[in-house]
């Protein structure tokens, strides 16, 4: 069936935070005194990928957050990350509070976007496809697309939490579809996180491509890009 859509994730993909949080964390935990080799921070990178894909973790954890102990929640987060780079389990419940109070008060993030990926979205629509983003965000997050100047390219946008279903359930991904009035063979979903993205978009019957821009999952199972500019060839 021919392609006449590309759905978008936004964090990680369309927009991206910098510096990485994860690398960040990962340079507080060495400046407590954690030794961490390159391949210790890949593993965490990966993790945070899967924590963030609706795991159980991050569902059990969520209670903490859903009860408005948002403290309670992030240092459980960086509890477990910890764990991933490496740490004791001791070690992991005493520099967890610490960190968690040291990304708060010192990473300040600025919002990035790659500089291809504008002319990949004029080059798309030049072409008659239909553009969309899709989030596992809670909220709707116009506002976020506008300030980074790319709403004015997409049909639609949803936010996971409008319809309370997260990727990688098929029934969020369906929904943007219906919303598309599109069938899942009709799409091509770009999304940077493997087990939210691309294993949520097959699941839906979607065509997956994964935008690995920091080369994470090397042995992922589908169409991978680096570049925007690597997109048009899958319409």
């Amino acid at each position: 069936m021919k392609i006449k859509a590309f759905l978008f994730d936004l964090d990680g993909t369309l927009r991206h935070s910098v510096p990485v949080s994860g690398d960040v964390f990962s340079d507080f935990a060495e400046e407590m005194g954690l030794s961490l080799s390159p391949e210790d921070r890949l593993r965490a990178a990966r993790w945070e990928h899967y924590y963030w894909a609706s795991s159980p973790e991050v569902q059990d954890d969520s209670r903490l957050w859903e009860s408005g102990d948002d403290d309670a929640f992030w240092a459980r987060y960086c509890e477990r990350r910890l764990l991933v780079l490496g740490a004791s389990e001791e070690a992991a419940r005493k520099l967890a509070p610490r960190i968690r109070d040291m990304m708060e008060e010192r990473y300040q993030p600025k919002d990035w976007i790659p500089p291809e990926l504008p002319e990949t979205l004029e080059t798309l629509r030049a072409k008659g496809y239909r553009l969309g983003v899709l989030s596992n965000r809670q909220k709707n997050f116009d506002s976020v697309l506008e300030k980074i100047g790319l709403l004015p390219y997409f049909e639609i946008t949803m936010a996971a939490g409008e319809v309370g279903v997260w990727k990688p359930a098929p029934e969020v991904f369906h929904a943007a579809l219906r919303k598309m009035n599109l069938v899942p063979e009709e799409a091509v979903y770009v999304g940077d996180n493997y087990y939210a993205d691309v294993v949520g978009a097959r699941a839906a019957g979607m065509f997956p491509v994964l935008y690995d821009r920091r080369r994470l999952f090397p042995d992922a199972e589908c169409p991978v890009i680096q570049s925007f500019l690597q997109l048009p060839e899958y319409g």
